[in-house]
């Protein structure tokens, strides 16, 4: 087990890493119409499948990886692809085709499945979060340990829960242009992230890359 101070850097990392509050423009987007009972739904999707990603990732992570054959680096790359196609997405202004059906008639699943992708993985507990939490696993041993280690994924999956809770309000302020042309800068920084998430893998890949 670690010491306090050990575990609050672990939390403010992994706060960082995840930066709930850095997406809010493509909550704003995925939300826009919806009414109030399906925006909370769906941040509570998104909050629950935050948090079970990452204890999974706690529990059996890297056994898992490795039972599929499956290395960090290249979940870490087919993360950044997908984030690439919806930063293209929201770079060009087809926004209809990366936010879900806001109508009383959305599939249940399709619904369910938006909130988990991307908006659960991997925007949020994405290939950086779920390595961090890996390694940040190993760091000690015992039940102590991984039960503060739970206890931090969870209240990071509250913070994810109200990030949808003030996305509204944040919405009310920006109005209809400020909310496109911030979307559209958001794309260009997720488009950036997609890039370093991409040649990181693949540098470890492919070594001769450099």
């Amino acid at each position: 087990m670690l010491d306090f101070t050990e575990y609050t850097k672990i939390f403010i990392s992994l706060f960082a890493i995840l930066d709930p509050i850095g997406i809010i423009p493509v909550i704003i987007l995925f939300t826009a119409g919806m009414e109030a009972h399906k925006r909370a739904q769906l941040g509570r999707l998104a909050s629950l499948g935050v948090c079970a990603i990452l204890l999974i990732a706690l529990l059996i992570g890297e056994p898992l990886l490795s039972f599929f054959g499956i290395s960090i680096n290249s979940f870490r790359v087919a993360g950044g692809i997908l984030l690439m196609l919806m930063a293209i997405k929201m770079l060009l202004g087809n926004l209809n085709q990366i936010a879900p059906a806001n109508n009383d008639n959305t599939d249940g699943e399709t619904f369910s499945a938006n909130a988990i992708v991307p908006l659960s993985t991997p925007l949020l507990a994405g290939p950086g979060s779920i390595s961090a939490v890996i390694l940040e696993a190993h760091k000690a041993h015992g039940i102590e340990h991984y039960l503060i280690m739970g206890l931090e994924i969870i209240l990071l999956s509250v913070t994810v829960w109200l990030t949808f809770l003030i996305a509204p309000w944040v919405a009310r302020r920006l109005g209809k242009i400020g909310i496109d042309v911030f979307t559209r800068l958001m794309g260009l920084i997720l488009a950036s992230i997609a890039v370093e998430f991409i040649t990181s893998g693949m540098r470890v890949l492919f070594p001769a890359l450099g």
